[in-house]
């Protein structure tokens, strides 16, 4: 009986392995209970965790059958096991850390908040601080970006308690950095052509990440044609290939290009765009003096605001075109040398005065604008864009016009008759009075003769006498030796507006004229009673 026993116990001891405390040994998961864990180690009893050592995660993944690494608290004398998942996490970071620090080697942690100070981040379950100096290279613009990440870091400090770990992921960076600028600093020549990412936009430039050394892209190197800010062709984070313009290897200052990437397109622009040739484009700008059309990228041409439009008086170059208009245009002139091209819109329209000459004639009645007066006359522009001359004699049949403000007003909308047309020299004659009869030939003959007395109103004085409006048809003349003045002037016995009798004593249809006098009345005025 001793024998069996004794044999039995033998069995045991070489089924159950030799396990030691303080150890982290290999185990299963039997069961998941409301407060414990149970694991099998192969012991001759299980062990149990409390489930608060186990983070929500851990739980919602954790299921039965799942191999797991335990530390081994302690076996008392009835052979009840004690293990933690939280000594065994501590304990294998803390042979991590030891690792990483002997060997100078980076560790993987995540950056769970930031704090005070810094950041505190996780390594494997151990919570450790990362101070803000020690986060990136350069202070970060948004120090909550990186909060989440996953991040290599370096083992600056820690105890064997794990209560004080303290870790770099700017000495990862600085070395990554200086692998990657030794490397660059390798193929950095003048024309070579390597890939960067646009690291900061400047007003006059984009600095371009290289690989462990800056280059300055400037604003002028972009592009052949015109850039109005960087930030309209490039943007941060964006990857972008690049020449190498130039390179100090004193002060590792590098000069990049864009443009360079392709042939300058002005130096065969002028097989592309020959005088003559109607062209298309986009406009892309617009000025007082004209408007800026892209012909391809790095080729722009003007339009003076002159070659808009055949007027005289162009309009702002917005009433013609808008900026992104795409718009055909004619090359007037191309000066590769000094990277510019001439370009004409009116050129493609019908000249004013060849539609003039097709839509009008003599004795026609137009409508147009008076546009600006003048002593002799007044311009008159109409709708082709075209100026006719109304003179000053062609305003009334009856009144003696001293200036056109008299019956016209600039601005103003009026119809006329056309009297001359001459396209080819670009002169045309317009006519106001002509609208109606000429009362000289049949009214004021019949209306009025030799001896009449009329009814007048004193326009002005002179010193040939007082030109008056006679009932309101057509001026005379009161001659100077025709009024009694008893040695008064005229103008202290009477005034403009003022109405009065006076008698017909010359009619002359054919200069016009109607000559009066004050004298020898029969009638008596109105005014006397």
């Amino acid at each position: 009986m001793e024998t069996q026993e004794k044999e039995l116990q033998e069995l045991l001891s070489e089924t159950i392995p030799e396990i030691e405390e303080g150890s982290i040994v290999k185990g299963r998961v039997v069961a998941i209970r409301p407060d414990s864990v149970v694991i099998d180690i192969g012991y001759k009893s299980e062990g149990f965790i409390p489930v608060h050592e186990f983070s929500e995660e851990e739980l919602k993944h954790l299921k039965e059958g799942d191999d797991i690494e335990v530390f081994l608290s302690r076996i008392d004398a009835e052979g009840l096991v004690s293990l933690s998942i939280e000594k065994a996490k501590r304990l294998k970071v803390l042979s991590l850390l030891q690792d990483a620090q002997k060997n100078n080697t980076p560790v993987d942690a995540v950056v769970v908040e930031r704090i005070k100070g810094g950041y505190r981040v996780d390594i494997q379950g151990v919570k450790a601080f990362m101070p803000g100096s020690q986060a990136d290279i350069k202070p970060l613009k948004n120090p909550e970006e990186i909060v989440g990440e996953k991040v290599r870091v370096k083992v600056l400090k820690f105890n064997s308690k794990l209560t004080n770990i303290i870790v770099s992921r700017r000495e990862i960076l600085e070395e990554e950095r200086s692998r990657l600028k030794e490397k660059t600093l390798a193929s950095l020549a003048p024309g070579a052509l390597l890939k960067g990412v646009v690291k900061n936009i400047t007003d006059y430039g984009v600095f371009i990440d290289l690989g462990g050394i800056d280059g300055l892209l400037h604003i002028s190197d972009i592009s052949w044609g015109r850039v109005r800010h960087p930030s309209d062709v490039f943007t941060i984070g964006q990857e972008v290939e690049v020449v190498v313009l130039n390179f100090d290897s004193e002060t590792e200052k590098v000069t990049l290009g864009y443009k360079q990437k392709r042939p300058d397109p002005w130096l065969s622009v002028e097989d592309r765009y020959s005088v003559g040739r109607v062209v298309s484009g986009k406009v892309v700008s617009l000025t007082d003096y004209g408007a800026f059309v892209e012909l391809e990228e790095g080729v722009e041409g003007l339009i003076h605001v002159s070659e808009l439009d055949w007027s005289a008086r162009p309009k702002h170059p917005s009433h013609y075109v808008e900026i992104g208009d795409y718009i055909d245009a004619k090359v007037l002139h191309v000066d590769a040398q000094q990277r510019r091209i001439s370009l004409g819109l009116k050129q493609l329209k019908p000249k004013p005065w060849e539609l003039v000459a097709q839509r009008y004639k003599v004795g026609q009645k137009v409508t147009g604008r008076v546009r600006s007066l003048t002593e002799f006359g007044a311009f008159i522009e109409l709708p082709e864009g075209v100026d006719a001359l109304l003179h000053v004699s062609d305003m009334s049949w009856t009144r003696h016009i001293r200036h056109p403000s008299e019956v016209l007003r600039k601005g103003q909308k009026i119809e006329a008759v056309v009297l001359g047309l001459e396209p080819e020299k670009e002169r045309m004659s317009l006519g106001l009075k002509q609208l109606t009869p000429d009362p000289w030939l049949e009214e004021i003959p019949s209306r009025f003769h030799l001896g009449d007395e009329v009814k007048c109103r004193v326009l002005r004085f002179t010193e040939y006498g007082i030109f008056v409006e006679i009932e309101d048809l057509v001026e005379g003349l009161i001659y100077s030796s025709e009024i009694e003045t008893g040695g008064k002037r005229p103008e202290d016995l009477y005034k403009e507006g003022d109405e009065l009798i006076a008698r017909i004593i010359k009619l002359d249809t054919e200069t016009r004229k109607i000559g009066l006098s004050l004298k020898n009345l029969q009638s008596v005025p109105e005014d006397e009673g």
